[in-house]
């Protein structure tokens, strides 16, 4: 695949948000049954998500890790950052 959210071109926080979530739902066979509670504020980090980040860290066993932490306070925007 090729022009891809991850080929090292400049990447919109809401465009790899997105292409992640595909990817979660695609590793589920293309759906997933959350609890309504999941889409609470708190839950999603407020209304706009601006509380929370979301970290992809590879495994060393090929496969990677999504997970959501809190949103760093020294960033005052959207951003995108790999390591």
């Amino acid at each position: 695949m090729t022009g891809g959210p991850l080929d090292g071109r400049p990447v919109r926080p809401e465009d790899l948000s997105h292409s992640m979530l595909v990817a979660v739902l695609m590793a589920h066979g293309g759906s997933l049954t959350i609890p309504v509670t999941a889409f609470e504020p708190d839950s999603t980090g407020g209304p706009d998500g601006s509380w929370h980040a979301v970290a992809l860290e590879p495994l060393e066993d090929g496969t990677v890790r999504l997970s959501v932490r809190p949103r760093p306070p020294d960033i005052d925007g959207p951003g995108v950052r790999f390591e």
